[in-house]
């Protein structure tokens, strides 16, 4: 015997009335959920590591919640409960496991997840343990649209007013998610965002409760006993359409963020108005479609045309991000304002991306209206089509991000979206095909338009799978220049990682590039041969005898080069977390590091970078960082006081640190920024310049376990050594005839910019400021007055050197009457012309 049926359903006229503010509650569950997701997005970065991983297990977490919350409920919960009093219940759940969330995740990252080891395995068990955190926050959000479809009756028309549930609370995501990623994470922090989402919970769930007393629910007005007809013939097919739907979506959603980060430039606001862009879709889709279910007599056959017109959605988006919009011609460089550029980013998103979602969120109160049975529980209606939806979500999440682009690439990832599009199509349709005759009911006759849909559904999916255009390589090298850079270079290598799509390149005049996500990461021009050194090399020489060194970020390999040169080196660890940099792209620079793959000291460690650190007992004599610009979504995890103080916690007596520091491409506030956290670790650091042409252009910040004076006499007499001649020579090739010409790159010490810093913000793990300050000046271009400014702090050391009183007097000399690295302190060859000014790493 079942539970009696409740009586006022969302559809009828005696509910209707409280439909604004049922759907207020949904835009307001939207809002929290996207908020969490967003907060939960950045603290798995920090114990798991910014990798597709952390991608992966954040949507399969919450995708997998929301799943088995959305079958539970119907399951656990009995008919008889208030719809309006279990919804603010679970909103109240949701509150406070979000807030039990922040202070848990954190603390199992430093009591279990630093002792499960490093490596691959280690970032799986990471993410397990990450997922199983999530799971209960989210399985009580899956429970919420199953909990309110018991207000509707369980019909097509009834069913179909779910949808504006649905587009309410997508609504409430759009919102959610500019609300955190342009505003309180930028301005606030984890905690503060967090504290906001509760607070909607707590609203909403306040809400609830109080028109729970106002509207009607008397179930024992209701006969007991209903039984639920037969499920109708070919109901499971909208079970099966609609995951394939949801695999599709999820499938390229990673497949469209990783090219339109290419596109727009990696930046946590590009990828909030992506997923922004993404979800304004599904809720328009949602409205248009719940509007179809509800006068449409064939709802099927609605589901089927609306999975065929998806085929030609997604070719469409995969024409548009191949041959489309990296080639409008835009040159981001005209502008240095954010908000312009956001609504730039945000019409390009649109034209690419919109008439896919727009059928991915029509799909869904099809589905359900298609699944309707009259008598059924519409709670267990909702929770199964939901469940469908979200399983299919997970595969596609997970499949595409660690599967289908590393071993296919992004191309035949979406041929794969194109089939599984037209197979969900074809779901729907071929049951529809036949009809049986009145007079002779064994007489199968076909349908005209199941058939012509059929065959369209065919002949388009065949049509489109051929012609899915290439990833233009020099998008996977430009980016967002791509329009605007004129003659490109001949690419000798393009390939699409599980973390980063990556290339090089080579000019006519034979230098090479290292490209990663649209930016050059690396290269044999002379400023970034000379930096590459400098990061291995002043470390080195300044330690009196280094055995082992840890090197973040394999890059072009250069860095982790320098250090095969030196007798005393003992082991090499290279921590990357992408695999194909390693393996493929340092290959292509063996000359220019010493074919540092091959020595026998050498240990690949494919892991992040602080997560090895986290996990490891080992201590260095020296660790040397050069990640990518704090700009690129991720990495200013990097640049954290907690990251720095890590890499204190692992040097050896006397071990030293060195870290980039990016001039361009940055602004005042972002630089600072970067030097105060790092000082905040190492009062008594250090910064070493490398100039272009005299101007600004990047920076070495170099911290020390136990400071110490740097011997400038004894540094030289060890260059003077015969197994030396190898590092004088490779010190020689990027300019540096001398001790005396490398330790004139010095450019002040943490004391002297006390002033200059005092306003700065601190790069912390709890708030990423780094990344929202760099992403708005991802198109400023201000390195030479950076670099003025911070000369202006700058005071000759009394503490930093010692040797003898000629050294020391030259030092001077070189020090005082020429700015830091320029052509007279250095000794330096005048360096080649400067590259053209769309050349940005």
């Amino acid at each position: 015997m079942t539970d009696p049926l409740p009586t006022p359903p969302a559809g009828s006229s005696a509910s209707r009335k409280y439909l604004p503010l049922l759907l207020l509650l949904f835009f307001g569950s939207g809002s929290a959920a996207l908020i969490y997701e967003i907060v939960w997005f950045q603290m798995l970065q920090l114990v798991i590591g910014s990798s597709a991983v952390s991608i992966g297990v954040l949507l399969g977490a919450y995708m997998g919640g929301m799943c088995l919350g959305s079958l539970a409920l119907s399951r656990i919960l009995s008919r008889r409960w208030h719809p309006l009093r279990v919804y603010a219940l679970l909103e109240l759940g949701i509150g406070l496991l979000g807030l039990a969330l922040l202070f848990a995740l954190p603390g199992i990252a430093s009591v279990y997840v630093a002792n499960v080891g490093h490596g691959f395995a280690g970032i799986l068990l990471r993410g397990l343990v990450s997922a199983v955190c999530l799971l209960p926050p989210t399985i009580l959000m899956g429970a919420t649209l199953p909990a309110m479809a018991r207000w509707t009756e369980n019909h097509p028309q009834g069913v179909s007013w779910l949808g504006f549930f649905y587009g309410g609370n997508i609504a409430g995501a759009v919102f959610g998610c500019l609300l955190a990623g342009f505003y309180l994470l930028r301005i606030y922090d984890l905690g503060i965002a967090t504290y906001v989402a509760v607070g909607i919970n707590v609203l909403v769930a306040l809400l609830g409760w109080t028109l729970a007393a106002c509207a009607t629910w008397s179930p024992t007005a209701l006969r007991v006993g209903a039984i639920a007809t037969p499920r109708p013939a070919g109901v499971s097919g909208a079970y099966y359409s609609i995951a394939l739907s949801g695999l599709t979506a999820l499938g390229a959603e990673v497949v469209w963020t990783r090219l339109l980060g290419l596109i727009l430039g990696g930046t946590v606001y590009a990828f909030s108005i992506i997923l922004a862009v993404f979800l304004i879709g599904l809720g328009l889709g949602s409205a248009v479609g719940s509007f179809v279910a509800r006068v449409t007599p064939r709802p099927r056959f609605a589901l089927g045309c609306c999975q065929l017109l998806l085929t030609a959605a997604i070719a469409w988006s995969a024409y548009a991000l191949a041959r489309s919009l990296p080639f409008w011609p835009i040159n981001p460089a005209l502008t240095s304002d954010p908000w312009l550029v956001f609504q730039l980013d945000l019409s390009r998103c649109l034209w690419a991306i919109l008439p896919a979602t727009l059928l991915w969120g029509a799909s869904f109160p099809l589905a359900l209206a298609a699944a309707a049975s009259p008598g059924a529980d519409p709670g267990r209606l909702v929770g199964g089509v939901y469940a469908a939806n979200t399983i299919g979500a997970i595969i596609g999440a997970l499949g595409f991000s660690l599967v289908a682009i590393p071993i296919a690439g992004t191309q035949d990832a979406q041929r794969l979206l194109i089939a599984f599009a037209a197979v969900s199509a074809l779901v729907m349709l071929l049951p529809l095909l036949f009809s049986r005759s009145a007079a002779a009911p064994a007489t199968l006759r076909p349908r005209f338009l199941p058939a012509l849909s059929v065959a369209v559904a065919l002949g388009l999916a065949a049509w489109m799978l051929r012609d899915v255009p290439p990833l233009p390589s020099g998008l996977v090298g430009y980016g967002r220049n791509l329009a605007t850079w004129g003659d490109l270079p001949d690419f000798i290598y393009v390939g699409e990682g599980m973390n980063s799509s990556v290339a090089v390149s080579e000019f006519s005049d034979g230098t090479r590039n290292f490209h990663v996500s649209g930016k050059v990461e690396a290269s044999t021009e002379p400023q970034d041969m000379r930096l590459q050194r400098m990061l291995g090399h002043i470390p080195a020489l300044a330690h009196p005898e280094p055995r082992s060194v840890l090197i973040v970020g394999c890059g072009a390999g250069v860095t982790a080069g320098t250090f095969v040169l030196y007798p005393s080196i003992k082991r090499i660890v290279i921590c990357e977390i992408e695999p194909l940099i390693p393996r493929v792209v340092a290959r292509y620079f063996a000359e220019e590091n010493y074919h540092v793959l091959d020595d026998p000291r050498l240990e690949i460690v494919y892991d992040d970078g602080r997560h090895f650190l986290l996990t490891t007992h080992e201590k260095f004599d020296i660790i040397t960082s050069d990640p990518i610009h704090p700009w690129v979504k991720g990495s200013a995890a990097l640049y954290t006081q907690e990251y720095f103080e890590l890499c204190k916690k692992h040097l050896n007596p006397g071990g030293f640190v060195t870290q980039w520091v990016p001039l361009y491409e940055s602004t005042f506030a972002t630089v600072q920024s970067e030097l105060r956290t790092f000082f905040e670790v190492f009062p008594e650091g250090t910064i070493w310049s490398n100039d272009e042409n005299g101007a600004g252009y990047d920076v070495i910040v170099m911290g020390r376990a136990n400071p110490a004076p740097i011997n400038v006499d004894e540094l030289q007499q060890r260059l003077n050594r015969p197994d030396y001649r190898d590092i004088a020579q490779s010190l020689a090739q990027v300019g540096f005839t001398s001790v005396l010409g490398l330790l004139s790159t010095y450019a002040g010490q943490g004391s002297d910019y006390r002033d200059w810093l005092k306003d700065a913000a601190v790069n912390r793990d709890r708030n990423l400021r780094l990344q929202y300050l760099a992403g708005l000046g991802l198109n400023e271009y201000q390195d030479g007055a950076i670099y003025d400014a911070m000369l202006a702090n700058y005071r000759f050391p009394k503490t930093i050197f010692s040797g003898s009183d000629d050294s020391l007097q030259i030092l001077h000399d070189a020090l005082t009457v020429n700015p830091p690295n320029s052509e007279a302190a250095n000794s330096n060859p005048t360096p080649p012309p400067s590259p053209p000014p769309a050349y940005q790493q």
